[in-house]
């Protein structure tokens, strides 16, 4: 795995490098804590990638704001000038975490969370298009599974009244190496035998054909996620009560949904 902002080959690295570093802290942490013999309780989390061979991940901050009602005034200054510093401020949405299987090194792409504050609107653009892209080619067939969730997830969210996802995530993720992904590198192998061989009759040759088939549908899910800041009225007796829809996490789903669809229409 090559996490782009170490440094490291992606020659050399197998696994997802900052994932390796939170679980070696947190078990650090709890062997330290064990000696005292006290009770603990935990959340059990969901793996939502269990199901996925090679899960491609992307994590994105959404909303314009990310400080929940409860936060100081300090913190509150602290996440305001992160948003005024990156697309969060202008898009809606700021990338948080990234990882890409590679079809042509065997490896992941990661980027991590101080890459995607960094990014600039294009920079964004040029991220998600990295995400879509497996070494070999752009996942065109993703465009139209993802859009269709994110639309659906839009609607949803603009009936909701007080709702409030302060600095939750969303999640979009893929198999980097499905059943698709085989065809492709045997028909990739074909089209060089191709090549190779020119006696090949041309009916043969212009049945080789690189594109999915109809039935190869890619495996996408998109989760909401990190709802430690979510508010909404009635809840737990918050003094503070919102109207109407998050219009912030629904400006970071429209301008998702206009990225995606322009990048689809330019890979036709």
């Amino acid at each position: 795995m090559l996490d782009g902002n170490s440094g490291l080959s992606s020659e050399k690295i197998s696994y997802n490098p900052w994932s390796l570093r939170c679980h070696k802290q947190q078990l650090s942490r709890m062997r330290s804590e064990s000696k005292d013999r006290k009770l603990y309780k935990f959340l059990l989390l969901e793996n939502v990638v269990h199901h996925f061979r090679f899960p491609c991940v992307l994590d994105l901050k959404m909303g314009t704001r990310q400080h929940g009602d409860d936060a100081s005034e300090e913190k509150a200054a602290r996440q305001m000038k992160k948003c005024e510093q990156s697309t969060s401020a202008t898009l809606g949405v700021r990338v948080c975490g990234m990882q890409v299987y590679q079809l042509d090194t065997g490896h992941y792409l990661c980027r991590n969370k101080y890459y995607g504050r960094g990014l600039s609107i294009e920079g964004f653009r040029n991220a998600l298009y990295q995400y879509l892209h497996n070494g070999l080619e752009l996942r065109k067939d993703l465009f139209e599974p993802i859009l269709a969730k994110l639309r659906s997830l839009k609607a949803v969210l603009e009936r909701q009244a007080s709702y409030r996802f302060y600095s939750s995530s969303l999640l979009i993720i893929y198999d980097g190496k499905d059943n698709r992904a085989g065809m492709f590198m045997e028909r990739r192998a074909e089209m060089r035998l191709k090549r190779v061989d020119a006696s090949l009759p041309e009916i043969l040759q212009d049945d080789i054909s690189t594109e999915p088939s109809p039935s190869a549908l890619p495996k996408v899910d998109v989760r909401m996620i990190d709802f430690a800041h979510s508010t909404f009225k009635g809840f737990r007796d918050d003094p503070t009560v919102h109207d109407g829809p998050d219009m912030g996490y629904v400006f970071g789903l429209e301008s998702l949904i206009n990225i995606m669809e322009q990048m689809r229409e330019e890979n036709q």
